[in-house]
C-alpha cells in the first residue's frame, strides 16, 4: 500500500538519521511530557476517550559524560469532568556515573490540562501546572559536591502552562517552564580541588552553585501514522532557554555563564502498539540534533529511550 510505504520510507531515514547524527541527546526539565505537551496523543472520535489513565514507563539516558540516568515514572490521569483531567507524575530517579551512583524520588509534576475546542477535525487543549522539588539538588560523595547531572532533582519550584492543536495526523504544541527560585547545589570546580578525581574530567562539568535556571519554551510538532493497533510518531522538538542561567562563582557573585541560553533541538521517534481499546505499549526514541553551549543544569542526553505501559479506564 503507498502509505505503508511512505511510512517505511520515513522511518527508514530517521533511524539513519538517529545512528549517524554526532550531535546530543533529548532532554527537558519535564513539562514536555506534561499535559497538552505529551508526544504522541490519540485523536479519535469514533472511540469515546478515557480521561482517567495510568502510565508506567522506564526511561534511559546517556550523557556526554560518564553518567548514564534511569528513571521509573508512574503518570496518572484522573478525570475532573469529561473535558478537564487532572495529572500528576511521580518519578524514581537513579544517576550512575564516574563520580558517584546516586537515587531518589525525582521532581513531583502536576497540572490540569482542559480542552478548550473540539471538532471532528480538531481540539485544542489547555494545560496549567507546576513541578515541586524532592531535595534541595545538594547530593554530595563523601562530602564533594556533585555536579547536576547527579541530582534526582532540579531543586526548584517551576510554573508550567501550554497548549496544543491535535488532529488525526498532526500534533503541535508549545509551552513554557519557569523556575521561581535558585537551588542548593554546590558544584564549583575548585571544591574538588585535592578530591579523588582528575580536575581535567572535574572541569567537564558546567559550574552549578546555587543555580537559577532560564526560562524555556518549547514547541513540538508530530506526524502521526496511525493504523488498527499499531502507531508511528515522527517529529522534532526544539526548546528555547529564553534567558541565561545564574549561578555562584568561587568568588560569591551572581553571575551568568555566556552559552546557557539558546536553541536545543531533538528529533523524536515514537512507537506504539494498542492491545485493545484501554490499553498498549510504547516506545519513545530522541537524539539531540542541537544542543546549547553551556548546560549546568545537567540536562543533556546523547541518547534517550522510554519504554511505557498504559491503562485507560
Amino acid at each position: 500500500m503507498p502509505l505503508i510505504s511512505r511510512l517505511s520510507s520515513t522511518v527508514f531515514l530517521l533511524i539513519i538519521a538517529i545512528s549517524e547524527n554526532l550531535a546530543q541527546g533529548c532532554s527537558d526539565a519535564g513539562f514536555c511530557t506534561m499535559g497538552a505537551m505529551k508526544p504522541d496523543q490519540p485523536f479519535n472520535k469514533k472511540i469515546e476517550l478515557k480521561l482517567r489513565s495510568m502510565e508506567i514507563s522506564f526511561y534511559r539516558g546517556t550523557t556526554p559524560l560518564t553518567p548514564v540516568i534511569y528513571v521509573a515514572t508512574a503518570d496518572l490521569n484522573f478525570s475532573i469532568n469529561s473535558r478537564t483531567s487532572f495529572q500528576v507524575k511521580l518519578p524514581y530517579q537513579a544517576a550512575s556515573g564516574q563520580l558517584a551512583n546516586t537515587s531518589g524520588l525525582g521532581d513531583i509534576s502536576l497540572c490540569v490540562t482542559r480542552n478548550i475546542f473540539t471538532s471532528e477535525k480538531f481540539d485544542v487543549n489547555f494545560t496549567i501546572g507546576g513541578k515541586i522539588p524532592t531535595n534541595q539538588s545538594d547530593k554530595d560523595e563523601d562530602g564533594f559536591p556533585l555536579p547536576m547531572y547527579y541530582q534526582t532533582s532540579l531543586g526548584t519550584y517551576d510554573f508550567i502552562t501550554g497548549i496544543s492543536l491535535i488532529n488525526r495526523n498532526w500534533l503541535f504544541a508549545t509551552g513554557i517552564q519557569h523556575p521561581f527560585n535558585r537551588n542548593a547545589n554546590q558544584f564549583l570546580w575548585n571544591a574538588w580541588e585535592g578530591g579523588p578525581e582528575d580536575l581535567a574530567y572535574i572541569q567537564k562539568y558546567a559550574n552549578a552553585k546555587e543555580l537559577q535556571r532560564g526560562t524555556d519554551v518549547m514547541l513540538r510538532v508530530e506526524r502521526n501514522f496511525r493504523f488498527s493497533r499499531l502507531n508511528f510518531t515522527v517529529g522534532l522538538l526544539p526548546i528555547f532557554r529564553i534567558t541565561q542561567d545564574e549561578i555562584t562563582d568561587n568568588k560569591g557573585e551572581r553571575v551568568q555563564p555566556p552559552g546557557t541560553n539558546g536553541m536545543a533541538l531533538s528529533g523524536i521517534l515514537t512507537t506504539g502498539y494498542s492491545f485493545n481499546v484501554r490499553s498498549g505499549i510504547k516506545l519513545l526514541l530522541g537524539h539531540k540534533i542541537k544542543q546549547r553551549d553551556v548546560n549546568p543544569d545537567g540536562l543533556t542526553r546523547v541518547f534517550v529511550s522510554t519504554l511505557s505501559y498504559y491503562y485507560r479506564f
